[in-house]
């Protein structure tokens, strides 16, 4: 990868660039100018009808944004998605992961530019990006992806895995609530306490049937005014669903897996490396390649035999030292023992078979009124939907 530092390419060459590169493509490079510039108007148009359409129809259904940490292909995304779009309550908007991120954190990426493609989900209005679910979040929120302003309430979720005690820190699709309530939009994350040994996918559809309901009452009381403020719920639903004894309010515990690093032999996995140099080489000789071709098509038109120097600055080239041993290791999390807890903390809770209830602030800690406004909010929702 190589990038060139500002104002320093010659508008010649930059013609010459885009010459090749179109010339690649077949056709007359004039046409394939006007295809350019007409396309992006096409995609406008056609997005600007399709969402419009759907802003015409569901203008008087409340808008539900849904993210998740583990990629819009999860199955919690998709059982989730499916049940919010079955209902007919809601327009439902879906801006996801590309890939797996559940352990990003609240990463954003910078410095990068992020791609964003039309996915496939019936009935809903969705996107795939390749950021992480801060990004996805942000993105969403900021009004350049969709046309309303803002959703009425941010599903993240559900995860495959639980996010309780210290796990919240590196959990993405927790990252993906904060973001929301970051911009002021009351939010949920939703995390399934898969267990390899005893889950299956089945899991998730009751999972999901677990949480609608305090996804209806949220939505219920966002447009009421009653819905906590200052904070956003983290649900965890325990390893059998079904089975589940019920909603208990918790509060985060200091519990956490056990980082274990592995040290992993070079020629156990000599292919990462490779693999990796192996791109290196063949962008350098696309990269070269193209370089002669624009120089061979500015030769031909060049009206200034005057020459300017270009600054190029390589930031993906990686120099080999036979000097140097490099060190290969993974990262494992394995789960601890776990202590005797109060029964109030949110793995506690969870080992105990209830759907764990947690309200996050942005600060440091909760506030007893924002735990006590979650608490009265939690009994007087779950009362109604029985």
């Amino acid at each position: 990868m190589t990038t060139t530092k500002k104002n320093m390419l010659p508008p010649g060459l930059v013609n010459n660039l885009q010459e090749v590169l179109l010339s690649r493509k077949g056709g007359n490079s004039n046409t394939n100018n006007d295809e350019q510039q007409q396309k992006p108007d096409a995609i406008t148009d056609s997005t600007e009808t399709s969402t419009s359409a759907s802003d015409e129809n569901d203008k008087s259904k409340p808008v539900v944004l849904v993210t998740n940490g583990e990629g819009i292909d999860s199955l919690g995304l998709v059982y989730l998605v499916q049940a919010l779009v079955r209902s007919g309550l809601y327009n439902v908007h879906v801006c996801a992961p590309q890939s797996d991120k559940s352990v990003s954190g609240h990463s954003v990426t910078v410095r990068e530019t992020i791609t964003v493609t039309p996915a496939e989900i019936d009935g809903a209005t969705a996107y795939e990006v390749s950021g992480t679910p801060v990004d996805c979040v942000s993105l969403a929120l900021s009004g350049a992806l969709f046309s309303w302003s803002k959703p009425l309430l941010v599903i993240s979720g559900i995860n495959r895995g639980s996010s309780c005690g210290h796990h919240m820190f590196y959990s993405g699709v927790v990252a993906g609530a904060r973001e929301a309530l970051i911009s002021g939009v009351p939010s949920l994350s939703i995390s399934l306490n898969w267990k390899r040994e005893e889950s299956q996918e089945s899991d998730f559809k009751d999972a999901v049937a677990v949480c609608l309901p305090l996804i209806t009452a949220a939505i219920r009381d966002i447009e009421k005014g009653v819905f906590p403020k200052s904070c956003f719920l983290s649900i965890e639903i325990p390893t059998s669903p079904s089975a589940n004894k019920g909603f208990k309010l918790t509060k985060q515990s200091m519990w956490r897996s056990a980082p274990n690093w592995l040290a992993v032999s070079a020629n156990r996995h000599p292919s990462s490396a490779a693999h990796f140099m192996s791109n290196q080489q063949s962008l350098g000789l696309q990269l070269a390649q193209l370089s002669r071709d624009a120089s061979a098509a500015g030769a031909a038109r060049r009206i200034s035999a005057q020459r300017q120097n270009v600054e190029v600055e390589s930031v993906g080239a990686i120099k080999s030292d036979t000097n140097k041993v490099k060190k290969y290791f993974r990262l494992e999390f394995i789960n601890k023992e776990q202590e005797e807890a109060e029964e109030y903390l949110d793995f506690k809770a969870l080992d105990n078979g209830f759907v764990a209830v947690t309200p996050f602030s942005l600060g440091p800690q909760i506030e007893v009124d924002i735990q006590t406004a979650a608490s009265d909010w939690i009994s007087s929702a779950l009362q109604v939907e029985q």
